[in-house]
């Protein structure tokens, strides 16, 4: 039986980042997982994925603009293979510096299945199911992560019916695909198969695709998918899914009532559940909520002494990086140093699809339920200069603030990189600065980020180029 300060659960971005910041601390660290350091994350999620849709963005250029910028070709090929040969070395190499990252920090790796047999018990089963290892452990987080809802009498079986797990590893691709469910996952799927010529249908429940967005967001995220021949269909509940040698028949019910679209695959991208199951919670008499999740406080403890939980599991906000900053307060506080509160509303939110999506804080509609005194301002990228040089201007930013003391309430982008440009906001907000401050700091001209300069020009009535 090994001893440890700290025995993590779950490799991810908020249990390897929690023990690398247990072990900076002086605490003796172990991690275990069950497939790879990194999780979903790096290995078949956020990390391949945006190698895919930077190579779906160039097959999109060829495909639709090389005239407008002066390529000519004849018999154009798109290898997507190719795509995702390279999508993997990027995601294994970023896990290898993971490892890496262990070995630095003294952090001993146990591959296998966790389960908790007391507070301060945990036993591991081998993957090869050899015999089970006990180790004993002050502070036990658990980092187990999400999977993919299942839908009651849909069956996946890898081939014709998807989840994200086969759909990013698949070397060909269909020529006709429904996608179920627009919220980041499939919006991002939609954005790449498009642009490789797959006939894509993104059918979804609620009355718009990206329902956790501001409404003028998703409104305009429909409108530029439309553009690029994705057929969304909104207010659409998924009644049957039927797969059979001719492919794959998904029957619907919406606005104009039932339909059944036929292609050769569907992609479920519904939602995720909590992993908690068979772990031995309920044994330890860790409480979970109604969705299973594992409910924490803001030092992401549970209600049990000396066992915390960071990342999805707690479905706060299932989102890596959120995942990372809890890991790195709940490391901070189990070695009781200086540590801060996380401010779930205020945490960044980037969506990677065609045209891109990023947002924090409050809508326009919360900001007014909230009580404040509301003033919108926006700016458009179609009159900014480094946008029009890319060729990518359309969207726009979207500044919430209080008309009374020019506090940033939130702010909804959609357009060229805005992921990128979303942290000089939310510093700005962390930071208490006002508009108008930001409108004050210079920017380098011409840039992307001028228009979070000028946007927040017009909170403050002084807009120069609009």
């Amino acid at each position: 039986m090994a001893n440890y300060d700290v025995f993590v659960i779950g490799a991810g971005p908020g249990g390897y980042v929690a023990a690398i910041r247990a072990a900076q601390l002086g605490n003796k660290v172990a991690i275990v997982d069950r497939a790879f350091l990194g999780g979903v994350c790096l290995n078949i999620g956020c990390i391949p994925s945006k190698a895919l849709l930077k190579n779906a963005e160039v097959a999109h250029t060829l495909r639709h603009r090389s005239e407008e910028f002066g390529f000519s070709f004849d018999n154009l090929k798109l290898d997507y293979g190719s795509a995702v040969k390279r999508s993997r070395q990027v995601s294994e190499r970023l896990v290898k510096g993971v490892e890496f990252l262990m070995k630095k920090n003294k952090i001993d790796v146990i591959w296998g299945s966790a389960k908790l047999t007391a507070k301060d018990t945990v036993s591991v089963t081998p993957n090869d199911g050899g015999r089970p290892t006990e180790h004993k452990a002050k502070h036990i987080v658990i980092a187990t992560g999400a999977s993919p809802i299942a839908v009651p009498g849909v069956e996946v079986d890898g081939k014709q019916v998807l989840t994200y797990k086969e759909a990013i590893l698949q070397e060909t691709l269909p020529k006709s695909a429904v996608i179920v469910g627009g919220g980041a996952i499939g919006l991002e799927f939609a954005t790449v198969w498009s642009a490789y010529g797959v006939e894509v249908t993104l059918v979804e429940m609620l009355d718009r695709i990206a329902p956790l967005e501001d409404e003028e967001v998703s409104k305009e995220l429909a409108k530029q998918m439309g553009k690029n021949g994705i057929s969304v269909k909104t207010s659409t509940k998924l009644e049957k899914v039927a797969a059979g040698k001719g492919g794959v028949k998904v029957t619907v019910s919406g606005k104009d009532g039932q339909e059944t679209i036929e292609a050769e695959q569907v992609l479920m991208a519904i939602g995720f559940r909590p992993n908690t199951k068979d772990m031995g919670l309920e044994a330890a008499g860790v409480k979970l909520g109604q969705r299973g999740e594992i409910e924490i406080d803001d030092r992401m403890a549970t209600n049990v002494p000396g066992i915390w939980a960071v990342g999805d599991v707690t479905a706060k906000l299932m989102l890596a990086h959120v995942g990372s900053a809890q890991g790195i307060v709940c490391a901070e506080n189990i070695a009781g140093v200086e540590t801060v509160k996380l401010d779930y509303r205020m945490m960044p939110r980037a969506t990677y699809c065609y045209p891109q999506m990023a947002s924090f804080g409050h809508t326009e509609a919360q900001a007014k339920e909230a009580g404040f005194q509301v003033k919108v301002s926006r700016f458009n990228f179609q009159v900014n200069g480094k946008a029009l040089g890319l060729g990518d201007y359309a969207g726009w930013v979207k500044l919430i603030t209080d008309e009374r003391y020019g506090e940033i309430l939130g702010a909804h982008m959609i357009g060229p990189e805005v992921t990128e440009l979303l942290p000089e906001l939310t510093i700005a907000q962390m930071a208490e600065l006002t508009a108008g401050e930001v409108a004050r700091n210079v920017h380098a001209h011409p840039s992307l980020s001028e228009v979070l300069m000028e946007v927040a020009h017009a909170a403050e009535g002084q807009a120069i180029h609009m």
